[in-house]
């Protein structure tokens, strides 16, 4: 006999779903969160330049305005983290958020 166990796992959070796509980035605030990895200094103004020729209108708050702290392996600091960038996106205005640009 073989006992096959699924590598998914067990569900670890509630999914309470995401936000709403915007219509359009033209006049928006976007914030930029960073997590240290993948050469976001390099990516992220270059996002910024292609946004910005897209969308003529769209300001854009760069990653260095946000709270960094690295906390991968804490999921509670991960957490508190995450409840600290968005109170910020929010007093920045923000309409969207960019957390990732991974390869």
């Amino acid at each position: 006999m073989l006992d096959v166990h699924s590598p998914i796992g067990i569900t670890t959070v509630q999914h309470t779903g995401i936000a709403a796509n915007l219509d359009t980035l033209d006049g928006k605030t976007i914030g930029e969160s960073w997590n240290g990895d993948f050469k976001g200094n390099v990516t992220f103004p270059r996002i910024r330049e292609i946004l910005q020729q897209q969308f003529p209108r769209l300001r854009i708050v760069p990653y260095t305005e946000f709270p960094y702290r690295y906390g991968a392996d804490d999921p509670a600091a991960q957490k508190a983290l995450a409840r600290e960038i968005a109170l910020r996106a929010q007093a920045l205005g923000c309409d969207a958020l960019i957390s990732g640009n991974g390869a």
